[in-house]
């Protein structure tokens, strides 16, 4: 398995990232203590970028991981892979990352298999240690080695909640979906659209936001926002970009998108 980003160069560029509290002094503090982080918040508010963001500004390779439910220890730590006759070990992202000093980004721990989040333990303590058994190898992580995890404490069950003998030995940091004024800005760096727009859009999604009543799993995060901006930037009408960007995103059920539409209609005006 191989991580979803790694070996980013220190030269890199920092990626847009708008501060909406004391996260990143936060974030800073507890890399040069070598305390691990985890980040709570809805599905795009902005806490992958936050990370990626956090990597280029400390000038640390950075290996993310998306969870899920068939990933195991070894999809993380590494396997015995058998070709032409030969067996080698392959290290996994994680051990990469400890080997690298580099940060490891575990994105939605909680949908990973309960085995991976045991291996996480040694790492997360005062040992600071990856234990190997295949290989017989105990890799100390380097002072600059940080693991970061996340994960949406609004959306699992009660057989993917993240145990208090994990949860407890991380930093925790909690993110939301940013102010209206700095979401609107947002929108406008990553798109290039109009404020008037970016804003537009801001008050649409804090009005489906509040449609609780519609049983929904998930709310208009910023980056559907963001999608929902770049299809009006290139051209397509209003309504189909927020129906394609907001709206059919966040349900299957044909009833709710119409409702949805029609608080969407409120905002971009009903079709002809």
């Amino acid at each position: 398995m191989k991580p979803a980003s790694g070996g980013v160069p220190s030269s890199a560029p920092l990626p847009h990232y708008q501060p909406q509290g004391q996260e990143v002094r936060l974030f800073e503090h507890a890399f040069q203590r070598q305390l691990p982080v985890l980040l709570k918040g809805p599905t795009g508010c902005g806490k992958t970028r936050f990370v990626e963001y956090m990597a280029a500004r400390l000038q640390r390779p950075l290996y993310t991981v998306a969870c899920h439910d068939d990933l195991n220890a070894a999809d993380l730590v590494g396997r015995h892979l058998i070709g032409d006759g030969e067996t080698w070990w392959n290290d996994g992202p994680l051990t990469r990352a400890v080997r690298e000093g580099a940060i490891c980004y575990l994105d939605e721990v909680v949908e990973a298999r309960k085995d991976t989040t045991v291996i996480l333990h040694p790492l997360s303590d005062n040992r600071r240690m990856l234990p190997l058994e295949r290989t017989g190898e105990i890799l100390q992580a380097p002072p600059e080695f940080m693991l970061v995890v996340s994960y949406n404490p609004g959306y699992q069950s009660l057989l993917k909640g993240m145990k208090p003998s994990t949860r407890q030995r991380f930093v925790a940091l909690r993110f939301d979906y940013p102010d209206p004024v700095v979401e609107a800005r947002i929108v406008c760096v990553e798109t290039g659209v109009d404020a008037g727009l970016a804003q537009q859009l801001v008050q649409l999604a804090q009005a489906l936001r509040a449609l609780k009543e519609h049983d929904l799993e998930e709310s208009a995060s910023t980056r559907l926002l963001v999608y929902a901006a770049t299809l009006i930037r290139d051209g397509f009408d209003a309504l189909e970009a927020c129906r394609a960007a907001l709206v059919e995103p966040l349900t299957d059920d044909p009833e709710t998108a119409a409702a949805l539409m029609e608080v969407v209609a409120t905002f971009f005006g009903a079709p002809d």
